[in-house]
């Protein structure tokens, strides 16, 4: 199948690289010339606007910071409703408001396009790996073309239900994550305050009720795991800004049906502080910093 791919970052290139593992042609296109030449150099073609990239294509994903640019990318006049062809499938897969995919949706039917919000969950080692969780939002039917070419960039790929529904479940397990992220950073730096080892608190937390992902995979405290942000500096992974705006997302959803978010407002405020104290592009398991001396954050 002929893909276009709009969007190389962090997340989009690596998912990109597994389509073409696949065994799928692409078109690709991205503001970084960096990234594109990256991909033609694995065997990608390159396009020069949006529009440009989906002449041809069988199949369209966009993977892009925010709202706004994925709003840019399918509205311009060099985007992709100008471009495509009518009845390709578009899937986003970004992280943005429910309101903004389903306005987009009705927008791309009107053009005869089916449109479909994919939202993943692994971060960038699931990205690399090829085992992303995808939560979808279409109608069956839809879901059913999307779910092969999906195969081949996640391990699991789910239906939460109609457009707009696979950002819903992202934004709300994005709200868990950051919250106990903070959970997970509050009791290690106390416990060690205390006097028990990292790493022996961390065992004793992932084989208890204490264990979640911020615990036992992507463990806050320097050095307790080998494999996560926290022991190399935060470089990589989730960056703190990231989970900033998926919280300001999770809010203004809460808001538009008058949900209260009591943890999810104070989660947005501690990583709002992150943020202003020059941390934001830092993983945002970084969020323990603000409750370690200087010595324990240079241990």
């Amino acid at each position: 199948m002929h893909i276009a791919f709009i969007g190389l970052g962090n997340m989009g290139a690596p998912m990109a690289r597994n389509l073409l593992k696949a065994g799928h042609s692409l078109t690709v296109f991205d503001l970084n010339a960096a990234a594109l030449a990256s991909l033609q150099a694995d065997g990608a073609a390159v396009a020069q606007s949006a529009r440009k990239a989906v002449a041809e294509a069988d199949f369209v994903i966009t993977m892009l910071p925010a709202g706004a640019h994925v709003r840019a990318a399918y509205l311009d006049p060099e985007g992709v409703l100008a471009g495509v062809r009518p009845g390709v499938p578009l899937v986003d897969s970004s992280t943005i408001d429910p309101a903004t995919i389903r306005a987009l949706a009705l927008e791309a039917g009107k053009r005869g396009n089916p449109m479909a919000d994919a939202p993943v969950s692994g971060g960038t080692g699931g990205a690399q790996a090829g085992t992303l969780t995808f939560m979808v939002g279409a109608e069956q039917a839809l879901f059913a073309q999307l779910q092969p070419v999906l195969a081949g960039m996640g391990r699991n790929v789910v239906r939460c239900g109609d457009t707009g529904t696979g950002q819903v479940a992202k934004i709300c397990n994005n709200l868990i994550l950051g919250i106990s992220m903070i959970g997970v950073s509050e009791a290690m730096a106390l416990g060690v305050k205390l006097g028990i080892d990292a790493g022996v608190l961390a065992g004793i937390v992932n084989t208890s009720t204490g264990r979640c992902w911020a615990a036992d995979t992507c463990n806050p405290y320097p050095g307790v795991i080998e494999t996560a942000p926290a022991s190399r500096g935060y470089s990589g992974g989730f960056g703190a800004d990231l989970m900033l705006k998926d919280l300001g997302l999770a809010a203004d959803a809460a808001r538009s049906v008058r949900q209260p978010l009591l943890l999810g407002a104070l989660a947005q405020q501690i990583y709002q502080a992150m943020s202003q104290a020059g941390d934001g592009q830092l993983d945002f398991s970084g969020v323990i910093r603000q409750y370690l001396s200087q010595q324990e954050r240079a241990a």
